[in-house]
């Protein structure tokens, strides 16, 4: 597997915005309270570094780190 998760900057953003999502849990009352566990997504994705959306999209921000400079 490849990554295309390259930029700390993007990784905090996914794991700050997962956190947020998961505190659905406990702010919300029952039926609404699941959407909560999509907060997983995001900080899977920081995690190992791969997210199969922006690899469809054919967005790798490896290639671009390495561009810029």
């Amino acid at each position: 597997m490849r990554h295309n998760v390259c930029s700390p900057v993007e990784r905090t953003f996914r794991v700050i915005i997962g956190i947020v999502l998961l505190s659905l849990l406990f702010l919300l009352q029952a039926p609404y309270s699941y959407f909560g566990w999509l907060g997983l997504v995001p900080i899977a994705t920081a995690i190992f570094r791969y997210c199969p959306i922006s690899h469809m999209m054919k967005i790798d921000t490896c290639t671009m780190r390495h561009r810029m400079q």
